[in-house]
């Protein structure tokens, strides 16, 4: 009789400490995608880099919504996806870029390549010690993925218009630098997850998000890609300008009325 109430409790902590397969899958994929965008790096195929990182992004995207929708969140989970980020949009963007325009400069290069690396790993490491505490509808500094795309999207696009990364050198190292530093800033840059996608939407919203993602991308995804991420990196800017304005503005009315 006791053995048989003791198995169903030690079953319920054998599943708790199990690993839920399907979101990891999509954790595995955006890890192997990131170790796939080295190696091709180390071949000389950076189109097929810049691709794979932009791939990474999308299954990191959907690991966390996938374990939403089946309630499959793990601390495991949550632990696994922070190390693949790290690949993926850590070392990988990283090493891609060194290999396609820094190589060449020397220390700068490789100093440039891992003030981004490392400024990643500090920008992943202060996300999970701050997600309970920061307002969740903005992140707080530039998002790995958003600046991994946005050096993968410089590779493709200069690639697409047949511009060797030893032209750009310097554009490729200010680049480098300018999405590593903006991660660990305190600038702010808008989350998107107050939108509900339960929610109905106008006919109009659902129109330019089908001609956006059925239409503009697949028209030139290089030039569009980057261009995006590169409007969303200096959105946070813009932002950060605005509420400082703001804030001067008001500090100013509440002087002139005391």
């Amino acid at each position: 009789m006791q053995e048989s109430q003791s198995r169903p409790v030690f079953e319920a902590k054998l599943r708790r400490r199990g690993i839920y397969l399907l979101p990891n899958l999509f954790t595995t994929g955006a890890l192997f995608a990131g170790f796939y965008a080295i190696v091709q790096a180390m071949n000389g195929r950076f189109e097929h880099s810049a691709v794979a990182i932009f791939i990474a992004m999308v299954l990191d995207g959907l690991d966390g919504r996938v374990a939403r929708l089946t309630h499959t969140q793990s601390e495991f989970g949550a632990e696994y996806d922070s190390l693949s980020d790290m690949v993926s949009f850590g070392a990988a963007p990283a090493l891609v870029i060194y290999e396609w325009a820094l190589k060449g400069m020397g220390k700068w290069g490789w100093i440039a390549a891992f003030i981004y690396c490392v400024c990643a790993a500090l920008r992943l490491a202060r996300f999970n010690t701050n997600i309970g505490v920061v307002d969740k509808r903005y992140f707080q500094g530039l998002p790995s993925p958003a600046a991994a795309a946005l050096i993968a999207g410089l590779i493709w696009l200069m690639l697409d218009f047949d511009i060797a990364g030893t032209d750009v050198r310097w554009l490729a190292w200010c680049i480098t630098l300018f999405a590593g530093l903006t991660m660990v800033s305190d600038i702010p840059y808008y989350s998107g997850k107050e939108i509900n996608l339960h929610k109905s939407v106008p006919f109009i919203t659902a129109l330019l998000l089908a001609l956006f993602f059925f239409a503009l991308i697949p028209s030139h995804p290089p030039v569009v890609l980057f261009s995006l991420f590169f409007l969303y990196a200096l959105s946070g800017y813009a932002m950060w300008t605005w509420r400082r304005l703001a804030k001067r503005k008001r500090k100013m009315v509440e002087g002139q009325q005391a």
